[in-house]
């Protein structure tokens, strides 16, 4: 099995156009994972959240799971039902 060092490696030496693929998953999962764990700090379960959002349990469920990627309104219900804020900065 490979890790994810291994992946990333592997990408680098393949082309451009994969290694952003790889950054953008890399955001995504960032993102992802702050929503996962203040959802857990705060005690509340996928169903909880879902229904402060007004989506499906199962949407929340396949967005933890990357399986895909919110559009940018449901990705501010997320943050909005657990206080937390979308902010953009310049790289570089």
């Amino acid at each position: 099995m490979r890790t994810w060092a291994d992946y990333k490696n592997h990408v680098k030496a393949v082309s451009e156009e994969e290694r952003r693929n790889m950054e953008e998953i890399e955001e995504v999962s960032d993102i992802v994972s702050s929503i996962i764990q203040r959802r857990q700090e705060l005690g509340i379960s996928q169903r909880a959240l879902a229904e402060r959002c007004g989506i499906p349990q199962s949407s929340v469920a396949r967005i933890e799971t990357l399986k895909t990627t919110p559009k940018l309104d449901t990705l501010v219900k997320l943050m909005q039902a657990l206080n937390l804020k979308l902010q953009v900065s310049a790289v570089g």
